[in-house]
């Protein structure tokens, strides 16, 4: 089993930056993608960007596209979402998963709210 603490969130005026971070633990040799994904208020759950533990493949939802980067850290587990260019429409709560061959573990999920 594949534990996931996100952190990172908070507060942001419009046309800001934020970096979230998630670190997994537990069964960590299973992981072979990590990745983040958000649900805005009132919305279903959307991809944001997925990345391979190994090669460092990335993949973005539409969303966000132009304005994140996700990157990993392999050494310590960890896997950092940058956010540029902040919306109000990015609002939301930021969950981490880790897909491997047992299915997806989801975090708790961070709050991302952007407004002035």
């Amino acid at each position: 089993q594949v534990q996931l603490v996100e952190s990172g969130g908070g507060l942001v005026q419009p046309g800001g930056s934020l970096r979230l971070s998630c670190a997994a633990s537990g069964s960590i040799f299973s992981i072979y993608a990590m990745g983040w994904y958000r649900r805005p208020p009132g919305k279903q759950r959307e991809l944001v960007a997925t990345i391979t533990k190994d090669d460092g493949m990335t993949n973005y939802g539409d969303s966000m596209k132009v304005r994140v980067t996700i990157s990993r850290d392999n050494t310590k587990n960890t896997v950092y979402l940058q956010m540029i260019s902040l919306k109000p429409e990015d609002t939301a709560v930021y969950f981490c998963a880790s897909m491997g061959p047992g299915g997806t573990s989801w975090g708790q999920g961070t709050q991302v709210t952007v407004s002035s």
